[in-house]
């Protein structure tokens, strides 16, 4: 192959999270349940995701096991090829403060704390200066488009503007992977659509891989690929 031809065949990101064999059972009492059985799975660096399926397919199961809240019964997760079933449970918190933004469906923000405050709350626990936690917040607010609101209490905000919060607070960190559970479930579909448009930014822009549980076809759309999941088994998409 010539220099040229290798210059111009099409670049491949490398796998940043990639899951083998992975199955998970629940007891039911005394019965096993197999919620997830023999899961493949790879992620690609800065891929969007739609995760899909019915309700009770694993969908949530399978976000937890992959953003290390939950273990795997059997098989093994890797994140950059080191596998996170291995790591204590320090070093999984460590790992996980350090490489996972969530964003949940209903924002879980603290209703005490302003916005810039809630953003901040990822960085108390970080060796920095208040100075740099404070521009750090300001960039992340910045992003979402709501640094104009940085001082209001998430009572004084709407639904849309609490998930830009909840986007915010992800990001502050500065993750390579971004977990979004349901992120416009509790939105019309025009504050949905600017939610999903973020999102889509934070790929394209800033290089976040992401993965997204929708039950929203319409969300699933601004992804760059759809997984979906039915019965424990992925059917399509991995």
């Amino acid at each position: 192959m010539s220099a040229v031809e290798i210059l111009l065949q099409p670049q491949v990101a490398p796998v940043l999270i990639e899951l083998t064999n992975v199955s998970k059972t629940f007891l039911k009492g005394r019965l096993p349940v197999n919620v997830l059985t023999n899961i493949q799975f790879c992620i690609r660096q800065g891929e969007f995701i739609a995760l899909m399926g019915p309700s009770g397919s694993g969908k949530s199961t399978l976000l937890n096991l992959i953003s290390g809240l939950d273990q795997p019964s059997s098989g093994s997760i890797s994140f950059r090829q080191q596998s996170i079933e291995q790591l204590s449970d320090r070093q999984l918190a460590a790992w996980r403060a350090r490489s996972i933004g969530f964003v949940f469906q209903n924002y879980q923000l603290l209703p005490v704390l302003t916005a810039a405050e809630n953003v901040e709350l990822p960085l108390l626990l970080k060796n920095m200066s208040r100075r740099e936690r404070q521009q750090r917040v300001i960039n992340a607010l910045k992003i979402v488009g709501l640094d104009n609101r940085a001082d209001h209490l998430p009572a004084e905000l709407s639904g849309g503007q609490e998930q830009r919060v909840s986007i915010a607070r992800a990001l502050v960190s500065d993750p390579e992977f971004l977990v979004c559970d349901e992120p416009t479930g509790n939105l019309d579909s025009k504050t949905g659509q600017d939610i999903l448009g973020i999102l889509q930014s934070l790929q394209r822009d800033f290089g976040k891989t992401i993965l997204m549980v929708t039950h929203d076809a319409t969300a699933a759309g601004f992804a760059s690929r759809v997984v979906r999941l039915q019965d424990g088994q992925i059917k399509g998409g991995a």
